[in-house]
């Protein structure tokens, strides 16, 4: 039964490998780097300078929000953003780091809303479709004053 599955998976790699060398797997990759650019300039826009118009450039033609604290579409972004200019004029997010895969960007943040305070670690997922942001979840943690280790959160 082993030498059945050897000419197929002699096949695939050599499918795989032709794939590779001309070039296929290049757009992925290009796409994925896309993604990462989009994510980090739609943060740098919106969230740091809280240009709503600026940042909704880099929404698609739905904008699905699964904070609960946050409206859907363009208009609950440029209500988030306007409380964020009311309330913390000062804040300022710094990602740490950012991951992708296919069609999704995670960022690492450390975001402080209040110059001085310790502020929150946060990550965000972003999901992309044809290169725009169309959903958005995040996951925060405030920055205790103490902690059990010598680590930190970033």
């Amino acid at each position: 039964m082993d030498s059945v599955f050897r000419p197929r998976a002699a096949l695939a790699a050599a499918i795989l490998l032709a794939l590779a060398s001309s070039g296929a797997f290049a757009a992925s990759e290009a796409q994925q780097e896309a993604n990462r650019k989009a994510v980090l300039e739609f943060y740098e826009k919106g969230i740091n300078q809280k240009d709503a118009d600026a940042a909704i450039a880099y929404m698609g033609d739905r904008y699905v929000q699964h904070n609960p604290n946050a409206a859907d579409g363009p208009e609950g972004f440029r209500k988030f953003i306007g409380f964020l200019r009311e309330k913390f004029p000062n804040s300022r997010s710094e990602i740490k780091r950012s991951f992708v895969d296919g069609d999704y960007v995670i960022v690492h943040v450390h975001a402080v809303r209040e110059p001085g305070t310790r502020g929150n670690a946060i990550i965000d997922i972003f999901k992309l479709e044809k290169g725009k942001i169309v959903e958005h979840w995040d996951v925060t943690q405030p920055i205790p004053e103490n902690s059990a280790n010598s680590n930190t959160m970033f």
